[in-house]
């Protein structure tokens, strides 16, 4: 017979004082983009209708970074996905209040500071698997979102404006879109990540300013040949540059 949520968490908290650093937990905003929509990697928790961020605790012996990819590969399989700490999370109650019919000695009803990562992961690549707490680990469209567990929607707003800020000066993309991409595609990926249209013409100049993309010798043959868009790649050498030195201007 399938534990219940509640039985799964007593268990978890009798081995987790000895493993796991204690008031200190992580969540990861992992970001996939898929048919021209932004999608974020939600658990649907067990007896619940809530859902949550994938997660986790930092083992006493394991880096918070190395935490956050381990966590990552259980959850998405994969290895290649950018991660990024953006800020923590500390106020009173956020976790703790989750547990109220718990007893006071509860791992989980501790006071916990979370580290907040996002991540963007290849869509197609990712392979989404539960952990024990949860029913169901899918993609979700940000645009409509299930209610989340504790300040879960929080962290995931705050992931997004984070995102959207850095887009100012760093490149965005490699990680969400397919290897070789058109302008307009990349420009749609742009606009859904900024919620708001940005000028063709103004798009286009930036990104080869940018100097970030490899044209392809081939256009993509759509319909008749003298309307085939370009097509590009990232340069990875260029783009991983600019990841850690900026962009010169922003959106």
């Amino acid at each position: 017979m399938e534990k219940r949520l509640k039985e799964l968490i007593l268990e978890f908290s009798k081995t987790a004082w000895k493993e796991y650093l204690p008031h200190l937990s992580l969540d990861c905003v992992v970001f996939g983009y898929n048919a021209g929509n932004m999608k974020v990697l939600l658990l649907k928790l067990k007896d619940q209708e809530l859902w949550s961020l994938p997660g986790g605790y930092i083992k006493k012996d394991e880096d918070t970074k190395d935490a956050a990819k381990r966590i990552l590969n259980d959850r998405t399989g994969g290895d290649n996905i950018y991660l990024q700490q953006f800020r923590f999370f500390a106020e009173m109650g956020r976790s703790e209040d989750f547990f109220t019919d718990y007893d006071d000695g509860l791992w989980h009803k501790q006071r916990f500071i979370t580290l907040g990562f996002y991540a963007l992961a290849d869509f197609a690549a990712v392979n989404p698997v539960v952990d024990i707490f949860s029913s169901i680990c899918q993609w979700v469209d940000i645009d409509d979102l299930p209610p989340m567990m504790m300040d879960h929607r929080n962290i995931l707003n705050e992931a997004l404006y984070t995102l959207r800020r850095e887009l100012n000066y760093k490149p965005i993309g490699y990680n969400l879109l397919p290897l070789e991409f058109t302008m307009p595609e990349l420009q749609r990926l742009y606009e859904i990540i900024l919620n708001k249209k940005l000028n063709r013409g103004n798009f286009y100049r930036k990104m080869i300013g940018y100097d970030i993309l490899d044209k392809m010798d081939e256009p993509r043959m759509e319909g008749k040949a003298h309307k085939a868009p370009n097509v590009y790649r990232f340069n990875l050498e260029k783009y991983n540059n600019a990841l850690q030195n900026g962009l010169k201007e922003g959106w």
